[in-house]
């Protein structure tokens, strides 16, 4: 969805709220949680080391759970305190000057486990894109700790079809912001 003017809080609540009871617009739910890849649509993966030790394990996971890499790429997420949770439906706005882009979203499944942490989201109605993205941090036996991001996507229009190159740069540069953004989320605090 593209609107002229930043939604307020009252319009996005209404678009949360119309899609509570809507179909996610692919049908491969939850297939970046193990990678699979999805014919007929775009497949990507990024990686990215984090760092080691818990301190760092820990402080991915928490700015996972906050949303870190998506508002530190420049998005706003709606509603603000919206829980990492199975069933959560959130609404993304990003800013493209002139115009603000709606992204909503569900979260599909969540990994909470003691080495690994994730969520993957996919898309509903009035989404630029159909497909999943899916967000996992994980801690191996010697302490090494990686993001990683998969993502399987196609336009959900002809209109986002018409502009293809330029939504996938746009898409790339923010995949990019999102590894960098919890990178340094995860960094131990310098010492005093």
């Amino acid at each position: 969805m593209i609107l002229l003017h930043k939604p307020g809080d009252s319009r996005l609540q209404s678009i949360v709220e119309n899609l509570d009871t809507r179909e996610l617009t692919y049908r491969a739910v939850g297939a970046t949680r193990d990678g699979t890849l999805v014919a007929r649509y775009r497949n990507d993966r990024y990686r990215i080391v984090l760092g080691s030790g818990d301190v760092v394990f820990e402080r991915a996971v928490a700015a996972l759970k906050r949303w870190t890499p998506q508002r530190g790429a420049g998005l706003s997420v709606f509603p603000p305190d919206a829980p990492v949770a199975e069933g959560t439906i959130s609404v993304l706005v990003q800013r493209m000057w002139p115009v603000y882009v709606v992204v909503p979203c569900r979260v599909v499944y969540v990994v909470d486990e003691a080495d690994r942490f994730g969520f993957g989201y996919g898309t509903l109605p009035g989404h630029p894109e159909a497909g999943e993205e899916g967000f996992l941090v994980e801690r191996d036996s010697d302490g090494v700790v990686v993001f990683r991001i998969v993502v399987f996507s196609r336009p959900a229009t002809l209109f986002m079809l018409a502009g293809a190159p330029v939504v996938r740069h746009i898409q790339k540069a923010v995949t990019h912001r999102y590894l960098a953004v919890l990178k340094a989320a995860s960094s131990p605090p310098a010492p005093r």
